[in-house]
């Protein structure tokens, strides 16, 4: 496929006037550019947004990408999306920003998101009449857990959170605010830590979202070495008479096969 320019465009006439490059509410603006980055990354970050060129084009405000070339995932999910309103198929990331955006429309009249390229036949449409979702949407529920990683970040002056960095390499966002940590007296940025979190938990999926701290416990792992060594010479005394112990327990199983 020849590299395609991508529009993406907010209508919104919410608030009394129609949203422009020359009109529009700055929290808007920003709201809108950081899903548009969001979107075209993907969970794989195939898109380099920090180096795309993009025009503020009207439309009512649209942002208009230069050529993209090499994103497959991307081309994939945009047909994906004008072909069904069911969300399982397309990149968490990008149906994060769908489902997020769906939910705006819904809530608030006379706002459209539109998404255009060459490519599709017609434009990708989340309004108020769409119905964007994902098959697990009704699979979540509340738990409290323990989540142990890497804290990378602590902090910050308007949504105060921690991103810990777990141990398969994704990262969890987790809001907190600002007694829990000024009453912190250990300082836990790089390092690992263990977590108590109220989140919301895919039964599906298994993934965590909407985490929030309830405290910080303390994660010290250590082995004893007298307490490894007895049990080792317990575990040489049980089995000193099986020659070959995973063939026993192969014929506990019922067999190899």
């Amino acid at each position: 496929m020849d590299a395609q320019r991508i529009t993406i465009a907010l209508v919104d006439r919410s608030a009394g006037h129609e949203a422009s490059p020359a009109r529009v509410r700055l929290s808007v603006l920003a709201e809108f550019s950081a899903d548009v980055s969001q979107f075209l990354r993907g969970e794989t970050k195939e898109v380099d947004t920090a180096q795309l060129e993009v025009a503020v084009i009207e439309g009512s405000l649209a942002i208009q990408t230069a050529p993209i070339a090499l994103a497959p995932l991307l081309f994939h999910d945009l047909k994906t999306l004008l072909e069904t309103e069911l969300l399982d198929a397309v990149d968490r990331k990008r149906r994060e920003v769908i489902e997020r955006w769906q939910k705006i429309a819904r809530k608030t009249s006379g706002i459209t998101f539109r998404i255009a390229a060459p490519f599709l036949s017609r434009p990708v449409l989340v309004s108020s009449d769409s119905d964007y979702r994902a098959d697990d949407a009704d699979q979540w529920v509340q738990v409290e857990r323990y989540v142990r990683g890497e804290i990378q970040d602590l902090g910050g002056s308007v949504k105060v959170n921690a991103h810990v960095r777990l141990p398969d390499g994704t990262s969890l966002t987790v809001a907190t605010d600002r007694d829990q940590l000024r009453n912190e007296k250990v300082n836990r940025l790089y390092k690992m830590a263990m977590l108590r979190v109220r989140a919301q938990y895919n039964v599906l999926t298994r993934e965590l979202r909407d985490a929030r701290l309830v405290e910080f416990v303390e994660y010290a792992p250590s082995v004893d070495e007298d307490e490894l060594a007895r049990l080792t010479k317990r575990g040489a005394q049980a089995w000193k008479d099986v020659p070959d112990a995973t063939s026993w327990v192969d014929e506990l199983r019922g067999g190899a096969d």
